[in-house]
């Protein structure tokens, strides 16, 4: 199976996860593969009212922070089969993954049947 368009797309698609996840986390300093989201910069507000938004908005970061680094690591791991010769291997039954199965999904880890 030729690889490199999807290998282009995987890398397309890690670096806008990456921008988008710079936005709203950081790299965890002691784990490289962990994101941590982000507080907004504040400026101390002393109105009670806009320090519960301010903590409603970190939650939201947090789980939108915790889908889009389950995706980049889902990327990750598909540039790394690619790179072991393993990419487009149903992980369940060992057959090649359909073509418009990894079209819709680059990433996908099994065939249409053990989705």
């Amino acid at each position: 199976m030729d690889t490199t368009i999807y290998k282009e797309l995987l890398t397309t698609e890690k670096a806008n996860l990456e921008r988008e996840l710079l936005t709203i986390a950081r790299k965890n300093p002691s784990n490289p593969n962990d994101w941590e989201p982000l507080p907004e910069d504040t400026g101390l507000e002393s109105d009670e009212s806009d320090r519960a938004d301010l903590i409603e908005d970190f939650g939201n970061n947090t789980a939108i922070v915790k889908d889009l680094e389950i995706r980049f690591n889902e990327v990750l791991q598909a540039l790394e089969r690619i790179n072991a010769g393993t990419y487009g291997i149903c992980t369940v039954s060992g057959m090649p993954i359909e073509k418009k199965r990894l079209d819709a999904n680059p990433s996908a880890t099994t065939c249409i049947a053990h989705m």
